[in-house]
Parts: structure tokens; sequence; C-alpha cells
């Protein structure tokens, strides 16, 4: 799908991602010194025994890199406690994929720094009780005269849901 812009040149529709990853882009190669392809690609280059419990933190580079007789990167990694032992044992490996990466030896080091890595998120779903029999009785009798059968139908979709969330709240909670 393409749009014709107020200069009468067609551009296409990108994707979001695109867009968003060149704004973040030049931040994240500021501020952590790597991109985001390596972020994107550390599921790989770990493997799925530590994925989730390790991330890569930032590149550390030594003044004025770019010489001959300049050494390469520090690899800072944060990991969870429980990973930090595994992730000791896998360094000579993950150094080795980290510079099969980027195609030359950039990294030579790893640090590893204790911090949480997983993010929990909270289950935001309302808890619901049961429906009684009583409950379908009392939303089949509310909606009886109703006609529409798809209107009936989301009524009684509806009051089945309020129902439900009521049944757990407790006595006196005023909401």
């Amino acid at each position: 799908m393409s749009s014709k812009s107020p200069w009468g040149l067609r551009r296409a529709a990108r994707p979001i991602g695109d867009l968003v990853s060149q704004l973040v882009e030049p931040v994240v190669a500021r501020k952590a010194g790597m991109s985001l392809d390596l972020i994107g690609a550390w599921p790989e280059i770990v493997g799925p025994r530590l994925e989730e419990g390790c991330r890569p933190e930032k590149l550390v580079w030594p003044k004025g890199y770019g010489d001959e007789t300049t050494p390469p990167a520090t690899l800072v990694i944060a990991c969870e406690g429980a990973f930090a032992l595994r992730l000791q044992h896998e360094v000579e490996t993950i150094l080795s994929r980290v510079n099969d990466y980027f195609g030359y030896r950039a990294v030579d080091k790893i640090k590893i720094v204790q911090r949480a890595v997983r993010q929990v998120r909270p289950n935001r779903k309302p808890p619901v009780g049961p429906l009684t029999a009583s409950h379908r009785d009392t939303i089949r009798e509310a909606t009886a005269r109703i006609e529409s059968d798809n209107l009936r139908r989301a009524l009684e979709r509806l009051g089945e849901s309020v129902l439900r969330r009521n049944a757990v709240r407790p006595k006196g909670d005023g909401r």
C-alpha cells in the first residue's frame, strides 16, 4: 500500500519496527557502545540455557580504539545470581560466538555483573469466580424479552462477565 506525499512522490508504507530502530539505535550505540543487532542476536549467541538469565549490558571500548595496538572491547553482561556460575563456565564459548557475530576479534574479555534480568509481568486480569445456576437464570430472565439474537447473546456474555468478577469481590467492597 503506498501513499502520495504533498510533493507528488509515492512512498511505500514502512514497518513501525524499522522506524523505531532508527530512533533507538543511535541511543543504544552512544550509551552502551553496541548495536540493537547484538541484543537481538543474544539468544542465539548464548543459547537456550542462558538466554533468560543474562543479557548484554554494554561494550566498553578502550580509548583510541581502532589503532592496531589498541586491545579489543570488554563485554559487560548482566546476569541473574542463579545463572552466574553457568555463565562463567561458558565465557570462552560466548567470546568466540560474539566475535564470530562481529566477524572479527571485537571482544577479548567478559565482565559479569549481577543484576535482575528477568522481567516478571504482573497478571492484570481481574480474578473471576464461578458462575452458578442461579446467576444463569438471572441473566436469562433479564435478557428474555430482547428480540435480537445477537444483542441478547452479547448482553448475556456481559452479564456473565460482570457476575463472575463480582463473585470474587469481598463483601463490603464499594466498587
